[in-house]
């Protein structure tokens, strides 16, 4: 049995979207990898099957990854994963935060 595509109200097929605490974990990254000077630009596409956030080095360049919200695969593998300009998948998941780990470079400290 198929599940029924949720209608908008002007009758269009509703989109997929991020929401506010999925962005600010999103932009959380985002934000420290741009005041390392990695990323510089991102777009947001809110598509009929999934929503995308992708991340630009430079915006005239195909998207470094793609952290993508896709909401059929929630029961499988996880609804989350990040996605290089390749296509490969390096984290797939159900919790947003641990597949973001994946890029996420933060600054570690190591005892020696």
């Amino acid at each position: 049995m198929r599940a029924a595509v949720p209608e908008a109200r002007n009758g269009a097929a509703a989109r997929v979207s991020f929401d506010r605490r999925e962005l600010g974990e999103i932009l959380n990254v985002y934000g420290r990898m741009v005041a390392a000077g990695e990323w510089r630009d991102y777009a947001i596409d809110a598509l009929k099957e999934k929503a995308v956030f992708s991340v630009f080095r430079r915006a005239c360049e195909a998207p470094l990854y793609r952290i993508e919200k896709n909401p059929k695969l929630a029961r499988r593998q996880g609804a989350y994963s990040v996605v290089t300009t390749t296509g490969l998948i390096l984290k797939r998941g159900h919790d947003l935060s641990r597949v973001l780990r994946a890029i996420d470079k933060r600054l570690k400290l190591v005892e020696a």
